[in-house]
């Protein structure tokens, strides 16, 4: 697998249809962008994300084909990294791709970055991608409970994290 900075004109209509219904796209970014996404308010978010964390944005790609989204930064003086807004194409889910995406982006961060850690959140009702973390090597050290609401839920956000020492399980 590969990883490749996000290009909108070549990336977006790729991935824009990959969440399908009003909840799984508000555990994906936690509404911070409308339903269904729309191109000119993911750049600002993309954009935002960048000037504010310097999140940049990234796709994975297996075989030659576009598989995966995910943004990653590093936090300015410190060894973290965080991800956000990962994203898998629906015919690559439940095949160990996502896996594979993730050990990608933490090579990534360990070596491009200079991380010792990487984190990210994600919501408690995210059982899928909460088990694909995991299989990952990512651990929660942290619940946040009920930190957002969708209709009639609330939903915890839980803070996971993989240390460059753990990954020796795995690594290439």
């Amino acid at each position: 697998m590969d990883i490749r900075q996000y290009d909108p004109d070549k990336d977006f209509d790729v991935i824009k249809d990959w969440i399908t219904d009003r909840r799984s796209h508000a555990l994906w970014c936690a509404d911070r962008v409308s339903f269904p996404l729309r191109r000119e308010e993911f750049d600002r978010l993309l954009a935002d994300e960048y000037e504010r964390f310097g999140n940049k944005a990234y796709i994975s790609v297996n075989g030659g084909r576009t598989v995966g989204f995910f943004c990653i930064s590093r936090s300015g003086g410190s060894s973290e990294a965080m991800l956000k807004f990962i994203m898998l194409a629906p015919d690559e889910r439940g095949r160990g791709i996502g896996t594979e995406m993730l050990k990608t982006a933490v090579f990534h961060a360990f070596g491009v970055l200079g991380a010792d850690t990487v984190k990210l959140c994600v919501f408690s009702a995210n059982a899928a991608a909460r088990r694909c973390y995991g299989k990952a090597g990512f651990e929660e050290i942290h619940t946040e409970p009920a930190a957002f609401v969708f209709g009639e839920e609330k939903w915890d956000r839980c803070i996971m994290q993989i240390l460059r020492k753990d990954t020796t399980l795995w690594q290439k």
